[in-house]
This record gives C-alpha cells, sequence and structure tokens, in this order.
C-alpha cells in the first residue's frame, strides 16, 4: 500500500515537469521558426548587391572606331557623324582621302583619355587597322525605392538607376554642346548607332523579381 502511494506520488510530480519540457520545446521551435524566416527575408544590403550586379553585368555605353588607313565599308564609314564628333572632340584627326581609305589618326590626348577607362580594349582587325572599344558610361544604382516579399523565397525589388559617364562620355552626352552641333539626322544616328545619349537624364525606374536559391539571391529568369 505504502510502495503505490509512493509510486503515485512519483508520476503525480512527473507530470507538471512533462509540461514544463513539453512548454520549453515549444518556446525553442517558435524562436528557431522566427529566427529561420527572418534569415530567409532579402536584407536591403543584399539587394543593393544583387542589383548592383545586375546593372553592371549590362556592360557600359560605348563607341567602336577604327583607326588607320580606313576604307569605308557597308558597316562603317569614315564619313559617320561618329567619326566628325570624335573629331569635335579632339580624339582624332581625319585626313584626306587616298585612293579608297582615308587616314583617321588617333591623337595622344585620346591615348592617354582611352588608357584610363579599365573597360577600353584595343585590338588589330584583319584589314591592318586598330579597332577602338571605348565605354562612354556605366549604369550605377541610384536607390533602392521599395523591397516586396511575395514568398519566404521570392522579392520583387523596384529600384532607380542613372548612367555615369566618364569623361569622353560626357563629349557623347546628347544634351551637350558637341552633339547639338550636328543636324538633326545625324544626332539622331549617333543615338541610335553610336552610343550618344542623355547621359544626365533623371533616374530610370525599373522593377525586378529575385528568388533564393542554394546560391543565394538571384535575378529570377522566368
Amino acid at each position: 500500500m505504502f510502495e503505490a502511494e509512493v509510486e503515485l506520488e512519483k508520476r503525480s510530480n512527473f507530470g507538471p515537469l512533462l509540461l514544463v519540457i513539453a512548454l520549453l520545446a515549444t518556446i525553442v521551435g517558435l524562436v528557431g521558426y522566427v529566427f529561420m524566416q527572418s534569415r530567409q527575408h532579402l536584407a536591403p544590403a543584399e539587394a543593393t548587391q544583387v542589383v548592383s550586379s545586375l546593372l553592371h553585368a549590362q556592360g557600359p555605353a560605348y563607341v567602336q572606331f577604327h583607326g588607320g588607313m580606313v576604307v569605308a565599308s557597308v558597316n562603317e564609314r569614315p564619313t559617320d557623324p561618329h567619326y566628325k564628333l570624335l573629331e569635335k572632340g579632339g580624339l582624332v584627326k581625319i585626313g584626306k582621302q587616298q585612293g579608297r581609305a582615308t587616314p583617321i589618326i588617333v591623337t595622344a590626348v585620346a591615348q592617354k583619355e582611352f588608357q584610363a577607362i579599365p573597360e577600353f580594349r584595343q585590338s588589330k582587325d584583319k584589314d591592318n587597322t586598330d579597332i577602338y572599344f571605348v565605354p562612354l558610361a556605366q549604369r550605377k544604382l541610384d536607390k533602392i525605392v521599395s523591397l516586396t516579399m511575395k514568398s519566404p523565397n521570392v522579392a520583387q525589388v523596384e529600384y532607380t538607376w542613372k548612367w555615369e559617364p566618364n569623361k569622353i562620355g560626357e563629349m557623347f552626352d546628347a544634351s551637350g554642346s558637341l552633339v547639338k552641333s550636328f543636324n538633326t539626322w545625324d544626332r539622331a544616328t549617333l543615338i541610335q548607332k553610336y552610343g550618344v545619349n542623355f547621359y544626365h537624364a533623371e533616374p530610370t525606374a525599373v522593377t525586378v523579381t529575385l528568388v533564393r536559391s542554394d546560391k543565394g539571391w538571384q535575378v529570377a529568369t522566368e
């Protein structure tokens, strides 16, 4: 009889202990769940990094031209307006046509300015002329306007970006004096084909969807 009472008392004391343990486990689980959910949300700093990488991957605005004895072709002629713009900017000198070829001499000032641009490239073409690839401006993040979580692994980011022109890019600004000195037709051609743009226009608004994968947050491909 005594032993039964002792066993009953043990069970009555063990019951509240189980309740306490179960309550603690619930609290710990809830805290862990909240913590994991918070880690799944896209932080503004990470959104900034992803969007900045996206803009950089789009590459710079640029102008490409030839130097040396340039022969007119279907794709490019020494009389095209970008050569005239380069000459007005003091970057090239256009000589008198010699037979089928026209001398395009890249000035020492231009060579110095080009070399200061990180993504500038110069190579030889099959006709022995030099090909100049000259970046004019980079897309830069202006600000993150809003960040909306559609689900723990999907976020919608609205941001604005603007151009950041270099010294050569300033010459190719559509609102600048050099470009304005051309007629309407040539200005349109410069904008459509040769890197001229309104580089000091208001920032452009864009909305992009980001998804969270095992590699972190990335731009949705669909």
